[in-house]
């Protein structure tokens, strides 16, 4: 897939890191605020995914494996349940998923004891599946349309 033209380029550069910014804000914010880490690994997602687009997929020297999203993915997916298993060992009791974190005071950043922790993990979790998703369509594309 070749890349857009050099308007769409430029654009998008001028875009990206504020739209990247912005997810990260919604992963962060996501226990004060509407959001958390699936709404913001989408907004990131949708980050790389409008790169590949726009610069084409000559940008990211597509394989027929993609290891890096996929790697990602499962790391996510690997720091939530040891996430989930700290609490259990931390938290006494041997209770899954357990607060295990102070939990400060209500309203501010950092007042929601592990639910943060658990935003960013899973944050990255689905824009590296969003990704690899739309990386697997991308690579296998020709083979879809025979």
């Amino acid at each position: 897939m070749k890349g857009m033209t050099v308007i769409v380029k430029k654009v998008t550069q001028m875009i990206c890191g504020v739209l990247l910014l912005y997810g990260m804000y919604i992963i962060v914010h996501g226990h004060l605020t509407p959001g958390g880490g699936f709404a913001g690994g989408t907004i990131i997602a949708g980050v790389f995914i409008l790169l590949i687009i726009s610069f084409g997929s000559e940008f990211v020297a597509l394989k027929k494996e993609e290891t890096g999203s996929s790697l990602l993915e499962t790391s996510g997916i690997l720091a939530f349940l040891i996430i989930a298993l700290l609490g259990m060992i931390a938290g006494g009791a041997g209770i899954f998923f357990k607060n295990f974190l102070p939990k400060g005071i209500i309203g501010k950043l950092f007042s929601a004891g592990a639910i943060p922790l658990y935003n960013i993990v899973v944050g990255i979790e689905v824009s590296a599946a969003l990704l690899t998703i739309f990386l697997a369509l991308l690579i296998y594309r020709d083979e879809v349309l025979k």
